[in-house]
């Protein structure tokens, strides 16, 4: 795979995960306890051996640069190649970033001076464990101009990019967002194509003022170009919202899925932080639940996820919640269907519910 770079395209919609993305970019948005979206976009790349990865980012980015820094979790901090962060440089006229073509132009020139001759373009919205060595030499194998990876078969096509696949794999159709999917086949945003094709394409939409990868080079093109699709039949996540965030997670508490997620085709990789093992108290009651370390339990907390450095503190109750890296639960406090974001405080006897479908989220740094 050496013949091969990584482009981690982040200009993802985000306005339905609400307070999870105020502050950061969809590929910062924590998950599992102590990693972030990102960190399987990154670690699927260079699990294939991958070690040229360019991440094109919209706004919102300081969470992200802060976590991925020199990428040398992913060990991409090389002195040739490696991790390199790609900013917009403009806005459109309206104040705002006109869309994944034009932030992929303006980066032309990184796409010029690699030296790699294919692309594989990933977002971060949805997440796997997938082995794109397999994918990349079925692209190959066939001689495809585009392969697109989808999940066949999905129950729900809620704000999905729908694919028709026919029986020689060719893809007839791509819809995005459609509100009558006739198909099941769900495009899992992961593209690869000859770096000089992605060049062309770039070119031709910029020269026609067009700004979306998916509708204007590929939909434009499906009757010109060979567009195949790949089927994945491992398990994904699809976060589209704040409900497929917290059912998503929730998910991780099953061995089986965490197993699949974190270790099928190769480890899932994070920025690492020394903390001191989890503290139990005398009256610490956990059950089924993710627990990172530097978390002081001295309460109760029952089919949850906490994050690093989480304090629960004595006849606290926490069911069925996320609580984000630092946050503190004071005494007697009451947490179900709840998702606190970073440093936030919970101060003594407060009762916080929410709902399965709709979990009640409390912002960073907020004091309740």
């Amino acid at each position: 795979m050496k013949d091969v770079m990584g482009i981690i395209n982040l200009v993802e919609p985000t306005e339905l995960l609400k307070d999870l993305t105020k502050h950061r970019t969809l590929g910062a948005v924590p998950i599992g306890g102590r990693y972030r979206l990102i960190d399987f976009a990154l670690s699927n790349l260079v699990n294939a051996g991958i070690r040229n990865v360019g991440i094109f980012v919209q706004d919102q980015y300081r969470a992200l640069m802060d976590h991925v820094g020199t990428g040398m979790e992913w060990d991409l901090a090389r002195q040739r190649d490696g991790l390199f962060i790609l900013p917009p440089d403009s806005r459109g006229e309206n104040g705002n970033h006109q869309g994944d073509i034009d932030i992929l132009y303006r980066h032309y020139d990184y796409l010029e001076r690699s030296r790699e001759k294919t692309v594989i373009m990933a977002g971060t919205s949805i997440i796997c464990n997938m082995d794109y060595k397999r994918v990349v030499a079925h692209h190959q194998e066939i001689d495809a101009d585009v392969t697109i990876v989808y999940k066949p078969d999905t129950q729900s096509t809620v704000r999905c990019t729908v694919l028709d696949v026919d029986d020689k794999s060719r893809v007839t159709s791509i819809r995005v967002n459609p509100l009558h999917a006739k198909t099941h086949n769900i495009s899992m945003k992961m593209y690869i194509l000859k770096k000089e094709l992605l060049m062309e394409l770039l070119d031709q939409c910029i020269s026609r003022g067009e700004t979306d990868f998916v509708k204007d080079a590929l939909i434009k093109n499906i009757d010109r170009l060979k567009i195949v699709g790949y089927p994945f039949d491992g398990y994904i996540m699809n976060i589209t919202s704040l409900s497929s965030y917290y059912h998503a997670s929730m998910e991780l508490l099953d061995p089986s899925v965490w197993q699949e997620l974190f270790f099928h085709a190769g480890p899932i990789h994070t920025k690492v932080k020394n903390e001191s093992p989890v503290h139990y108290g005398h009256h610490a009651k956990v059950t089924n639940s993710l627990i990172a370390n530097g978390c002081i339990i001295e309460g109760t907390v029952e089919n949850s996820i906490l994050f690093r450095g989480v304090h629960v503190q004595k006849g606290v109750h926490v069911k069925n919640s996320i609580l984000m890296q630092k946050s503190d639960i004071g005494k007697n406090a009451t947490l179900e269907y709840v998702i606190l974001d970073k440093d936030v405080i919970i101060t003594k006897g407060k009762n916080l519910q929410g709902d399965p479908d709709y979990p009640m989220v409390v912002g960073k740094k907020t004091v309740l």
